[in-house]
């Protein structure tokens, strides 16, 4: 009898056991606007090994093979002893060995996402020069949406700083030449409005030929050393546009003429978008143009450049481009993609 209810005790323990373990795994659910390392890196997982057994364990939950979905609870990768870690403390973005893959520090990301780390390689050996547009003194376009207004320049510049963190996960050197210290990525619909932004920590220049002259001199400074170290080089301007209320537009895309590099860059960014609307949106389709423009930045800056306008600024369909920060994430990494591509066939 007893040898019975032993065997009965075991048999229950071996059948409820996998139930137990299964309940006890660790969920979080993402915030709007969020990517997978961002993700792990606010649930203590930093790392391309989290980062691996995230896609295993979720791979049935994501959209595509690597994008979050908003409102789904996610297996968490078990937590790993801790090994410890290097911290970086700098004022300026810098890098350092911890664990087994490399962490970079850039303070201008935000407290929560200055440690970016290295998750990929596909731009390694790559370099870019990640400018927003206007800043400082100047705002840019102004729309409105009730009685909030929205600053090209914020928007611009949230879009900039999370395509700098993208290309930083794969690897790449960058270098965010209009800064803000204290904003960092935000998520809000709403982004405040500030005189803060400096080129590099030099104050911008109101007159607009001296604001352009600055960040292409900036740029130009740059560069002389970085084509030493660098085979690939890229600079990307980022601006919204403004136009009448009634005209929705699509994000376009301008290159400088006459330049090889500046057009293919630019011709494969426009294809990239056009790939993820004919797989995001297949009945809207995607009408973003390619063009050569004589912009001033484009002209008197030396790496090869293209120029992206993100939409109409007036428009109340472009708005939802700027205002939801998934949107705004959605175009960083798109870039990223078409930069990912363009670096391929240089090679």
């Amino acid at each position: 009898m007893v040898r019975i209810l032993f065997l009965l005790f075991v048999s229950s323990f071996l059948f409820l056991t996998p139930f137990y373990a299964s309940a006890q795994k660790e969920r979080g659910t993402p915030k709007s606007g969020e990517g997978i390392s961002a993700f792990l890196l606010r649930h203590k997982r930093p790392g391309n090994t989290y980062y691996q057994e995230f896609l295993e364990l979720n791979k049935t939950q994501l959209r595509g093979k690597k994008e979050l979905r908003l409102g789904v609870k996610y297996i968490l990768p078990p937590l790993k002893p801790s090994t410890g870690t290097t911290v970086a403390t700098a004022s300026n973005s810098s890098t350092s060995s911890a664990g087994s893959g490399k962490t970079i520090n850039e303070p201008l990301l935000g407290k929560e996402l200055a440690k970016v780390r290295v998750t990929g390689s596909r731009l390694k050996g790559a370099c870019f020069y990640v400018v927003s547009g206007h800043g400082g003194p100047d705002p840019g376009a102004i729309g409105r949406i009730g009685n909030t207004e929205l600053h090209e320049d914020e928007y611009a510049y949230d879009v900039a700083l999370r395509l700098a963190r993208n290309l930083m996960e794969e690897g790449a050197k960058v270098y965010i030449i209009i800064q803000d210290a204290r904003d960092g990525i935000r998520d809000d619909r709403y982004l405040k409005n500030s005189k803060r932004e400096t080129c590099m920590g030099d104050a911008i220049p109101l007159n607009q030929v001296d604001r352009l002259r600055q960040r292409c001199t900036k740029i130009n400074e740059l560069y002389k050393k970085d084509r030493r170290n660098y085979a690939y080089c890229r600079s990307i301007f980022l601006h919204v546009d403004s136009r009448s209320k009634r005209q929705q537009t699509d994000v376009f895309f301008y290159h400088t003429p006459n330049s090889a590099g500046s057009e293919r860059l630019t011709t494969t960014m426009k294809n990239t978008f056009e790939s993820k609307y004919d797989r995001h949106q297949p009945n809207r389709g995607f009408s973003g143009t390619v063009s050569p423009r004589n912009l001033y930045v484009l002209a008197n800056s030396s790496p090869a450049g293209v120029y992206v306008e993100l939409g109409n600024i007036q428009n109340a369909f472009d708005q939802r481009r700027f205002v939801i920060s998934s949107n705004r994430q959605a175009l960083a990494k798109w870039m990223m993609e078409g930069f990912i591509a363009d670096y391929k066939k240089s090679r």
